[in-house]
């Protein structure tokens, strides 16, 4: 690990310097590349830079309890800052070894969100409702950008269908967790017995992804346009704005009629399509390396069932870390953070036991 710190270290202090070269500064593109390079290393030069110090630190202070005139006050000073700079130093290790875990190239990505209706019925549209509401609370606290693309609705307030595109930094670092079954338990509101019934809806979520990292042929993909058939304005109906995306090949079909312009519904139909070529691309190479990606946590296989929502206890339990919170309104309303931390860092612990 240190081998690897040191090498960063120089690494940084090479760029700092090439940085700074006045024929580098007048090349604005290549100037920028070495500075993206630097901010990506910086916090962990700025974690290791720390923990030399302290080891130095601890190192000195260590030494002051082998000097023989050292009255008993000053002993006991020294010990009680020995701990304190060995717990700093657990802690700064900690901290660099989470800092080394190889990035997800994805994590700083927009979001392509799907949720679709499950087992359940007319229950299940609803609680697809719910679950498209609490992701679109969710983005608000963090002051992301929403945008719906497409929604298949049920005219009672139900969601069979919705793609959903969340943009924001860092976006799918924190909803790539997200992906698989949610089961809800309640009492339906046509329920004349009360007895509970469970539900399922299954959310999908894709990194938005640029055109050169997924091989799309355009001459593979069937366009057509129609007339929108939702909310839209004084347009509805009356142009032909709405895109159907077909790619020929894998039979993916996409949809799109949020905009009342047909080349902007075209331009995000085309996102969600590169979003689930690559996602096909990127589980065809999970399915490769099965057995490493069982132990991870957020594995993104939609049939994992991954939290359930129990409306009678109040409670939301997440099944891969065995979590569970008594606080299901505020979850729904989008104060999920919570159980995305537990995520992640299991996922960090997991990834650092591979290590």
């Amino acid at each position: 690990m240190f081998q690897k710190l040191d090498f960063l270290l120089d690494k940084y202090d090479e760029l700092s310097l090439i940085a700074s070269d006045p024929e580098v500064i007048a090349n604005q593109e290549v100037w920028q590349k070495h500075m993206r390079e630097m901010s990506e290393i910086e916090p962990i030069v700025a974690a290791y830079r720390e923990y030399k110090k302290v080891s130095e630190e601890l190192e000195s202070t260590k030494g002051l309890l082998e000097e023989s005139d050292l009255d008993d006050d000053m002993r006991e000073l020294a010990k009680a800052e020995i701990s304190g700079l060995e717990e700093d130093i657990e802690r700064l290790t900690e901290e660099l070894q989470i800092a080394l875990i190889p990035k997800d190239p994805n994590d700083e990505k927009n979001v392509i969100l799907e949720v679709r209706a499950g087992t359940g019925g007319e229950e299940a549209a609803l609680f697809g409702a719910d679950l498209l509401r609490m992701y679109t609370r969710y983005a608000e606290r963090k002051n992301w950008k929403t945008e719906l693309t497409d929604m298949n609705d049920t005219g009672i307030g139900g969601v069979k269908e919705a793609v959903m595109i969340i943009k924001g930094k860092g976006a799918y670092s924190r909803l790539k967790y997200e992906s698989g079954v949610h089961r809800v338990q309640r009492v339906p509101e046509t329920e004349s017995q009360g007895r509970i019934h469970t539900s399922a809806a299954t959310v999908a979520v894709l990194p938005e992804v640029d055109d050169v990292e997924v091989d799309l042929d355009p001459n593979d993909v069937r366009v057509d346009v129609y007339r929108s058939s939702g909310h839209g304005g004084q347009s509805v109906n009356t142009t032909d704005s709405a895109v159907r995306l077909t790619h020929v090949p894998t039979g993916l079909v996409v949809t799109c009629q949020d905009e009342k312009s047909q080349i902007k519904n075209k331009d995000k139909a085309f996102a969600v399509l590169r979003a689930r070529l690559y996602d096909m691309q990127q589980q065809q190479l999970h399915a490769e390396q099965s057995e490493a990606r069982k132990s991870q946590v957020g594995s993104g296989d939609r049939s994992e069932r991954v939290r359930t929502y129990n409306f009678p206890q109040g409670r939301v339990s997440d099944h891969r870390v065995g979590l569970t919170i008594y606080r299901l309104e505020s979850f729904l309303d989008g104060d999920i953070d919570e159980i995305i931390d537990a995520l992640i860092t299991s996922d960090q612990a997991e990834k650092l036991k591979q290590l």
